[in-house]
């Protein structure tokens, strides 16, 4: 009985010293981001603190503001509302002009891409249209599409759109052409059609090209409907900042630019979410867990 119970001792002590390592790495990854987080917010506490000192006794705070009046605006719009009405409607118009344009030009650049994607002999014909239609100031269309749809939501929408669409339009080429030929021919060899193909082999494969695409459309969309605004309109952040800017009122620039940019990360956050649950079969680089940043 003594080898068996030499063996069952050991089998425990084994048990025992890999439950230390994983619960050693835990406190680590928890020490790890417990430190990332302490350096993000030292950065931004000496960051504003410099910035509101140098505000106060050196620079004019007229032209550059300082954190406390960009704070004082804030609350100022997020409690009395802004002078067009409450903030919460301002970002609803952004976000819903964003949205509407993320949409449409996800969808029309899947479409094309991977329609362009799966045929080369299309892909040569239209290849110099694309690439004059890239090459224009898409930014600068926001005035042309003012003159076209006017001052309310439909310009705002195509401006997004013209920046989205060519964001994903080359990510959707890309992954429909990685598609491995065998696994194609193999396809086809079993009888399968060509929407069978497109649906069950190419666009899946494909999809972690789209889905990381998605990242610089949101910001894209978010730009489009900002820079829409800013051209002309009667509501939204872009009209906020462009307001400002018209009295001003540095503070309230700023004020609107965090607005956008806490949108825009919230937003970025739900697409991430979303990608790691449609993606959770792909392995993270380097076999290791991904940093986050």
């Amino acid at each position: 009985m003594l080898p068996v119970s030499l063996d069952l001792a050991a089998e425990f002590r084994t048990f025992e010293s890999e439950k230390d390592i994983l619960d050693r790495q835990r406190k680590n990854d928890r020490r790890r981001k417990l430190n990332i987080w302490l350096l993000r917010l030292g950065i931004l506490v000496v960051w504003l603190g410099s910035w509101e000192i140098t505000a106060t006794y050196w620079i004019d705070p007229f032209f550059y503001s300082k954190p406390s009046k960009i704070a004082e605006r804030l609350g100022e719009w997020f409690t009395v509302g802004t002078d067009f009405g409450p903030i919460w409607y301002q970002i609803w118009v952004t976000v819903e002009e964003a949205l509407l344009g993320l949409v449409l030009g996800v969808v029309a650049g899947v479409l094309v891409g991977v329609l362009l994607g799966r045929s080369r002999y299309l892909a040569d014909v239209l290849a110099p249209f694309v690439k004059g239609a890239n090459a224009l100031p898409r930014i600068v269309l926001a005035a042309l599409f003012f003159l076209w749809f006017g001052i309310g939501l439909s310009s705002k929408v195509a401006t997004a759109f013209i920046l989205v669409f060519f964001a994903v339009f080359f990510n959707a080429i890309a992954g429909a052409r990685e598609v491995d030929r065998n696994v194609i021919d193999n396809a086809r060899i079993l009888g399968a059609s060509r929407w069978q193909v497109l649906t069950a082999i190419v666009l899946p494969s494909a999809t972690s090209w789209i889905l990381s695409s998605l990242h610089t459309a949101l910001g894209f969309a978010l730009i489009g409907a900002v820079v829409g605004e800013y051209t002309g309109a009667q509501a939204g952040l872009g009209f906020l900042i462009s307001n400002a800017q018209g009295t001003f009122d540095a503070a309230g620039i700023y004020a609107g630019m965090i607005i956008i940019t806490v949108v825009a990360l919230a937003a970025e956050f739900l697409i991430g979410q979303a990608e790691n649950r449609l993606l959770r079969w792909r392995p993270a680089p380097g076999g290791t867990a991904a940093s986050g940043i």
